[in-house]
């Protein structure tokens, strides 16, 4: 089975990875996110991509443009492009997340173990 055609759901349950890309398409790719407990993605604005989350487990808060909002398994929340946001984990266990970026964001491939892995990369891309 192609990987765009496995469950999303599963392998977004067993996720451990704080982003790991798992398909990317000419205009959209699909990443999964993993919180640890207390864990942020970090404030952050994407001008050129719209960003789309769906939790698959955990709880959490979305903070998009100044406004807080409580994140459960099943929530979907559209981050439109030039949005300034931030994603929580305010639960006691993993916080599981699919992002939809459109257009692709991240390299094909693109796995960071942890948060800490993301930043170096991503201040290594922009430097």
């Amino acid at each position: 089975m192609g990987k765009h055609q496995e469950s999303i759901r599963e392998l977004a349950k067993d996720n451990k990875d704080f982003r790991r890309e798992v398909a990317t398409g000419k205009h959209s790719q699909i990443v999964l996110m993993c919180l640890q407990p207390g864990e942020a993605i970090g404030e952050e604005v994407h001008e050129e991509n719209d960003q789309i989350f769906l939790v698959a487990k955990g709880s959490g808060e979305a903070m998009v443009s100044g406004t807080a909002s409580p994140l459960e398994k099943g929530t979907v929340l559209l981050v439109q492009a030039g949005t300034r946001h931030d994603i929580r984990n305010t639960g006691d266990k993993r916080l599981r997340l699919v992002t939809i970026y459109s257009p692709p964001h991240h390299a094909p491939g693109t796995v960071h173990r942890t948060r800490e892995e993301a930043m170096r990369a991503e201040a290594g891309e922009h430097a």
